[in-house]
């Protein structure tokens, strides 16, 4: 299978891409794994709801570039469905087996994602209802799809 990750804005901090890295490295014995950055858009301090949805609007565009019509686009949002990692992991399988080839999960920038964004994705995620900065947020998602394959594959992992 292969996984992509489409997320808003570069990772800046030094131990987030050095986590990044390390979760490509597991991940390599499972899956295809590319990550896309795309150019995120400066907000300016208090900024109004207009600004707000033009930024948004722009982050889309570049997103929209990336997204596959074969692949199930998966997005990370608030309002979206909250798994367990058994659940996560059966979800993925679950694709594979009705003949998913590709997954493209897509995190949005500080503002989050434009409903245009949302509107096409087959399935939202959600990690919490907590808001997390979109650098940790790619941490956490690479970490739930390594321990969801060695879920399907039976191996150990860390309860």
């Amino acid at each position: 299978m292969k996984i992509t990750v489409i997320a808003v804005g570069k990772i800046k901090e030094k131990f987030y891409r050095e986590a990044v890295a390390e979760y490509e490295k597991r991940l390599s014995r499972y899956c295809k794994l590319e990550i896309i950055q795309v150019e995120d858009e400066r907000t300016p301090d208090r900024a109004g709801d207009a600004i707000e949805r033009e930024i948004k609007r722009r982050e889309a565009d570049r997103i929209m570039k990336h997204l596959k019509d074969d692949a199930c686009v998966v997005t990370l949002e608030i309002q979206g469905r909250m798994y367990d990692s058994e659940e996560f992991s059966h979800e993925i399988e679950q694709l594979a087996i009705q003949g998913t080839s590709h997954i493209q999960f897509v995190i949005g920038g500080s503002l989050g994602l434009h409903e245009e964004i949302c509107k096409r994705a087959e399935r939202a995620v959600s990690f919490s209802k907590m808001t997390y900065p979109h650098q940790l947020m790619r941490v956490i998602l690479l970490e739930q799809i390594y321990r969801a394959y060695r879920i399907m594959n039976g191996e150990p992992y860390h309860k």
